[in-house]
């Protein structure tokens, strides 16, 4: 297969090892299934001649972007067709008020786009920074505020697909719909009929406007046949929904809404859920924007967590709360439906509150409430379990009945730990419960729970058992239960009518298993403590380095299971070539830089699971040799600037081209590639004394090993003499050069070497800073965060020592010390930030733009900037991952002009000037310029 794929595609976009197929064999479901091959297309052509291959051969093909569905339609047996890693078209249209985008975009990137307009998706799911633009239509997405008048069907201007066959159609363009009668008239003649036959059936009609009141993406949209009279506009509707059965979606153009930036959050609990539901449609009429409900187990996993108000332990065992939020776009229209929440508040049982605030910084703590259950949930689930997210409609009317309905149900079957919540605004909600899949009793638990879920929620309240996450595999068996067999029929019609020999998804949505919501279920094998937690939702892989290059933080741990679950079926040899098939992307280009923890909802950091496993592989004997290293860092140091040298001399007399020729062909052996970027040696520290120092300045290893352009004064040079001028002096231990805060070691899994240096430099500064008396400075974030975070490592006497220090990043000591005594003498006008890992990590992002803003009139930070992948040192050793890392943002910046681009690790400034084609330094050299 994979010659025959890559006669269509390159032979590097067809992906058939074992590996890669791991990597794509789950999604964020609790199902598991292999592919055949995994393929990368770039264009339209190229999917037609897939989608021709599919058909000649009967393989099935399944259209994935970003994989967070939650009922296995990104799953397929056959070929699965990745769409995100091109198809990234994002087009701002009429200032705004239209988005043009491809199936490839993250629905959260079209926000942060659209966010200067003012304006902002329909749609709004949970999952936004991390699903895609075509998983959102083809489930038709929605979430907390959007409801069914804002949602992906409702929102859509147009869409662009192909249909199996191949024929291609734009549903803006002019004749489109007469295109489409002309190229395919069986298809056109069949929706005309389906839509004659559909509207003759009176009950029918009546049961799809009533099953369209709520929301419901429970199989194929039945109610375009209703809302639309050409048979196009019928069908690109029905794509809405259809979790790629029907054709693959090219392109789209939503229409957008009102960014609204005032807001006002509160927090309401009542003594039951009866009392909470209540009070939802009252709430509603206040103007209500999201009214998400949380009952008593939601409450209790996320007790104790911040933002949660003390008395919620003190909170009776029926208890419920709801999270209410107005939003207006001017800040009188807000006071209004303020004045109304009081009159109605005034009326309702509410136990206890928080004061409704309109304060960015308490909105978002309250909020965290909400968002924090399912990261309570999943991170202290039994190990070997999956979490299920499971997705539920009752009428409002009906929602406490479901409510109480659905925790009888979890007594029954005994999930203990199990927590509903939901936006009740639409009666939609979301229960989570930890499944284990090793023993038949599980599965047959599970099966059961299924059974009489679907008997709750369609048989006794005429509900949906999908609000927002599609029907997938996990709701086929009971399509035909909800709709009944007339509106079914249909839907297999329409299914046959389109694509005759069922090669799109076959399975997800119609399926003729009775069992196939039991089939396929993945096991959760042990491989990690930390990585045992993962829930395999995808929401990390946005954040990571390598996801344009190799795998991502997710797919490393399914990487990991699959050689697991190979061990555990006695194939010892299988998983050891799965090890030595899987390193390049599993722990080469991984930039360990850890900023998937900061999205992952049970904040797992993969490179901390990376470092780990590289540590292992190391032995005795580098263990040995790093620990030497990092006992006599001065030499270490002085050994690197030294290569530096013989570097530069040896490029001086060979050429720079020849040089980096022959290193790139020793790169396999492990060793760095020379590149026209690679630093001169540095010079010796300027002089300081400790008399009326206001800090410690640590310059890091890199800014004693790497020396700055020349003729351009060091980096240690710039910090002192900022820090001089604006009155707060620094000082420089004269014998600094024997420390390293540990990094370089920690990177690459040198457990004891990291150790030994850290411990060392505590112990120094503790002695340097007076006991704490003086802060200590560094002036690389990395370091920094390095520093900040090795207390696990450090000795008793040293953690007392870690406890007493002031340990700053120098973009803190800039922004609190530097800046309120410096004199900016002249503004630039725009200026273009980096803001690294390890400062995100620091929450220190806002500082370096408070810096930045200081000294400029403009600061810019793409909408897409996230790890530049140098890594300290994987952007010489792997300089491919730097490239794939930065390619977007450094667009963006490209697209522009500015006055000097600036960051906080030398490091990732190289990787940043390699990837802009401009020269990128220290915000501490912006701090300099504008001050002299």
């Amino acid at each position: 297969m994979h010659q025959e794929l890559s006669g269509i595609l390159s032979a590097e976009r067809v992906l058939t090892r074992t590996v890669d197929l791991a990597a794509y064999a789950t999604d964020a479901s609790l199902y598991r299934i292999t592919p055949r091959a995994v393929v990368r297309p770039r264009d339209a052509d190229e999917v037609r001649l897939l989608l021709a291959y599919a058909r000649r051969e009967h393989i099935p093909l399944t259209f994935r972007a970003a994989g967070t569905s939650l009922s296995g339609q990104a799953l397929g047996s056959g070929i699965i067709v990745d769409c995100s890693w091109h198809w990234r078209t994002l087009e701002i249209l009429d200032g705004g008020r239209r988005v043009r985008v491809g199936p490839g975009v993250i629905a959260g990137h079209v926000n942060r786009r659209l966010a200067p307009c003012g304006f902002k998706l329909g749609p709004d799911p949970a999952s936004i920074d991390a699903c895609m633009i075509g998983g959102v239509i083809a489930n038709n997405s929605s979430g907390m505020c959007c409801g069914i008048e804002k949602n992906a069907y409702r929102t859509l201007e147009s869409l662009m697909f192909l249909l199996p066959s191949g024929t291609q159609v734009d549903s803006a363009s002019p004749g489109a719909g007469e295109r489409f009668r002309e190229l395919e008239p069986r298809i056109w003649a069949g929706i005309s009929e389906l839509r004659d036959r559909l509207r003759a059936n009176g009950a029918l009609v009546e049961r799809i406007r009533k099953k369209y009141r709520l929301k419901n993406t429970m199989g194929y949209s039945l109610n375009a046949f209703m809302d639309f009279d050409d048979p196009l506009d019928v069908f690109w509707h029905l794509l809405v929904g259809s979790e790629g059965t029907l054709a693959f979606l090219l392109e789209a153009v939503f229409a957008t809404i009102p960014d609204l930036p005032h807001k006002s959050t509160g927090l309401l609990f009542f003594g039951d859920v009866r009392a909470a539901c209540a009070a939802i449609a009252p709430l509603r009429e206040s103007g209500a924007a999201a009214l998400e409900l949380m009952d008593r187990s939601a409450l209790r996993s996320v007790d104790g967590k911040p933002g949660v108000p003390d008395f919620v332990s003190t909170l009776p065992e029926t208890a419920s709360a709801l999270l209410v939020e107005h939003q207006a776009g001017t800040a009188e229209v807000l006071s209004g439906m303020g004045q109304r929440l009081d009159a109605t508040l005034a009326l309702l049982p509410v136990l206890r509150r928080t004061p409704v605030t309109r304060d960015p910084g308490q909105q978002m703590a309250l909020w965290a409430v909400r968002k924090g259950i399912i990261p309570s949930v999943g991170a202290l689930r039994r190990r070997g379990t999956t979490l299920v997210t499971e997705d539920v409609v009752f009428p409002v009317e009906s929602l406490a009945d479901g409510v109480l309905g659905l925790q009888e149900l979890f007594r029954k079957h005994r999930y203990d730990d199990s927590v509903i919540f939901g936006h009740a605004k639409d009666g939609n909600l979301h229960f989570l419960l930890a499944q284990g899949t090793n023993d038949p009793r599980e599965v047959d638990q599970f099966s059961a729970f299924l059974d009489d879920l679907a008997g709750l929620v369609v048989g006794r309240h005429d509900g949906a058992l999908k609000a927002e996450h599609g029907t997938g595999r996990n709701m086929a068996p009971f399509l035909e239960q909800e709709w009944g067999t007339d509106a079914y029929l249909i839907m297999r019609q329409l299914k046959a009518l389109v694509d005759p020999e069922g090669i799109l998804n076959p399975g997800v949505i119609l399926n003729d298993d009775p069992r196939v919501h039991i089939a396929n279920l993945k096991t959760m094998p042990e491989v990690d403590e930390e990585a045992d937690r993962c829930i395999e939702c995808g929401f990390c892989e946005p954040k990571c380095p390598s996801r344009d290059l190799t795998v991502t933080p997710r797919q490393r741990i399914l990487i990991l299971r699959e050689g697991a679950r190979l061990r555990i079926s006695g194939r010892e040899a299988d998983a050891r070539a799965l090890e030595e098939q899987s390193r390049y992307e599993l722990l080469d280009t991984c930039a360990t830089d850890g900023l998937c923890a900061t999205a992952c909802p049970v904040s797992i950091d993969t490179g901390r699971l990376v470092k780990q496993l590289r540590g292992v592989r190391h032995g005795s004997a580098g263990e040995a040799i790093a620990d030497w290293l990092a006992g006599g860092f001065a030499i270490t140091a002085a050994l690197t600037r030294g290569a530096l040298r013989i570097g530069w001399a040896q490029a001086a007399l060979f050429g720079r081209g020849t040089l980096e020729r022959l290193t790139r062909a020793a790169a396999p052996l492990g060793l760095p590639v020379w590149l026209p970027d690679v630093p001169h040696a540095a010079g010796m520290l300027p002089a300081t004394s400790p008399d009326g120092a206001g800090a410690v300045y640590f310059p890091s290893c890199i800014t004693r090993i790497f020396g700055p352009e020349p003729g351009q004064p060091s980096l240690a040079e710039t910090v002192v003499k900022v820090a001089a001028r604006a009155g707060v002096p620094v000082w420089i231990p004269p014998d600094i050069k024997e420390l390293c805060c540990g990094m370089p070691f920690s990177s690459k899994g040198y457990k004891k070497a990291h150790t030994r240096s850290a411990n060392a430099a505590i112990e120094r500064l503790w002695s340097w800073s007076g006991g704490g008396r003086l802060p200590v400075v560094l002036d690389t974030s990395p370091c920094t965060w390095s520093l900040k975070t090795c207390r696990d490592v450090l000795s008793a006497d040293n953690r007392n020592r870690f406890d007493a220090l002031r340990i700053l990043d120098g973009v803190e000591f800039a922004r609190d010390v530097v800046l309120p005594g410096l004199a900016i003498r002249r503004k630039l006008r725009a200026v273009a930030l980096h803001p690294v890992c390890s400062l995100v990590k620091m929450g220190l992002g806002a500082a370096l733009r408070e810096v930045a803003a200081a000294c400029a009139e403009e600061v810019f930070i793409p909408v897409t900037s996230g790890c530049c992948g140098f890594a300290g040192d994987r952007g010489f050793l792997h300089p491919e991952l730097t490239e794939s890392a930065t390619r977007s943002q450094a667009e963006e910046i490209k697209a522009r002009t500015f006055d000097g681009h600036f960051s906080s690790s030398r490091t990732c400034e190289i990787g940043m000037t390699r990837a802009t084609g401009r020269s990128w330094f220290s915000f501490w050299t912006l701090l300099d310029e504008v001050s002299r």
